[in-house]
């Protein structure tokens, strides 16, 4: 094992290439043709099918599956990236056991959805791998939009826009585009550089212009963006993490940890500790624990303050971390850090749930790691101090507008929806067709 890179206990090269290959191959391998075929055939095609209406999207999903089953998979593709045009990393990474398939009549009936989610994958992978855009701009109509953050809203946004014949200017602060496709998703969900080529893939439809480095409150202010174009979307997600103390600790952030995974050339050289603790309970978490084991890491061990059903991780995503030997320890809450020497020694307490919440008991116990990381959440960090808020998130109406004319908001950063990138590329749509609505009128 080499040591070549260590901080404390955290080592890089516990395992080799190969075993790492084989550890971060794809969750769920690509369908053949024949797979696809008898998993379409399973669609009873129903007229007021209940999948459609737990799309966020509302993706026509029976009519998708059923040009599969008659051999027009591209033509399937055109369905979904209508309502979609990130359909094919939503069939990758949307929980489609809480959404479209735990309502599927064939899971009501006997337990077994069809696999929406991997039908999904088969029919936009086919297309996308044919040369040219399935979408057309209109005239141009001469108006420019600004679009802040390269994530999942902005890029619906932004497509959707340029499809209406609008010039849009992406501004977005990494290096990279794509947001949390790129940079906060599990590498096991999404290999072989999917999210890159399904950005480079839907900005071919031309009109889109990225300008990296650039955020908001730094390079860029809103009243200088509204200066130089018709319109402004935000979709700038969540930029700041919650810190167990409010102060930097002794964990690590677990979005930076999957960022620095994801971004990693070589996995051989990410750092991971032999006993890793994640606090938290939602995907972040799951993600970071999986792949801390994946990575070389003998134990792992996720714990959260609420119950098993309160945990923002779906079953089947509590399931795919236990299988791959992470504890999960429920109803308890993090009292502390400290350090002893190369180890950190996280504290936590029991807690019991009751009708006035959650009470935090006296009953406490200790894990000694060498690696803590925190998913306990993330917080709006924007510097636009004109925005109304509500509930620490930028406060939208209906149709994604702000309180300041002429500025849109979706994702993550704006309220009312769930932190989904299905949900945030149903809202960048949304916001984009109410923009249009009003440079039109």
């Amino acid at each position: 094992m080499s040591e070549a890179t260590r901080r404390d206990g955290i080592v890089a090269g516990r395992l080799d290439q190969q075993t790492l290959a084989e550890n971060f191959a794809d969750l769920h391998p690509p369908l053949e043709r024949h797979e696809a075929m008898v998993a379409a055939d399973r669609c009873y095609f129903c007229y007021d099918a209940p999948c459609v209406t737990a799309c966020p999207t509302s993706i026509d999903i029976p009519l998708f599956i059923r040009q599969i089953a008659t051999g027009h998979e591209k033509s399937a593709a055109r369905t979904i990236l209508e309502q979609n045009i990130l359909g094919g990393m939503c069939a990758r990474v949307c929980p489609t056991e809480t959404l479209c398939e735990e309502v599927c009549v064939r899971e009501t009936a006997e337990g077994k959805p069809v696999l929406i989610g991997q039908l999904q994958r088969f029919a936009t992978d086919a297309l996308m791998s044919e040369t040219g855009h399935p979408f057309e701009r209109a005239a141009p109509t001469g108006r420019s939009i600004a679009v802040i953050g390269a994530g999942p809203a902005g890029l619906s946004c932004a497509h959707r826009l340029a499809v209406r014949g609008h010039d849009v200017t992406i501004y977005e602060a990494r290096e990279k585009g794509g947001g949390l496709n790129e940079y906060g998703i599990a590498a096991y969900k999404t290999v072989d550089g999917f999210a890159q080529a399904e950005l480079d893939w839907l900005l071919s439809v031309g009109g889109i212009n990225i300008r990296h480095g650039q955020a908001l409150g730094t390079d860029l202010t809103l009243d200088g963006l509204l200066d130089s174009h018709d319109a402004v979307f935000i979709g700038a997600g969540l930029g700041g993490n919650r810190s167990l103390n409010g102060a930097e600790g002794p964990e690590r952030n677990a979005t930076d940890f999957i960022a620095e995974l994801r971004q990693a050339t070589d996995l051989t050289g990410v750092p991971v500790g032999r006993r890793v603790v994640v606090i938290g309970g939602g995907m972040t978490a799951v993600d970071a624990a999986v792949q801390s084991r994946l990575l070389g890491a003998e134990e792992v061990t996720m714990v959260y303050r609420r119950d098993r059903d309160a945990m923002g991780a779906s079953g089947f995503e509590q399931e795919l971390a236990q299988t791959r030997g992470v504890r999960i320890i429920c109803n308890a809450a993090p009292a502390g850090l400290r350090r002893d020497g190369d180890e950190v020694i996280a504290t936590f307490a029991h807690t019991v749930a009751g009708k006035d919440g959650l009470t935090i008991t006296d009953d406490t116990f200790d894990i000694r790691a060498d690696q803590v990381l925190s998913a306990i959440g993330q917080v709006l960090d924007l510097a636009a101090d004109q925005l109304e808020l509500e509930g620490g998130k930028i406060r939208v109406d209906a149709t994604g507008a702000t309180s300041v004319p002429r500025v849109w908001a979706g994702g993550d950063c704006a309220s009312g929806g769930d932190d989904l990138t299905v949900t945030a590329v149903a809202e960048g749509r949304d916001a984009a067709e109410a923009i249009h609505a009003s440079l039109s009128a």
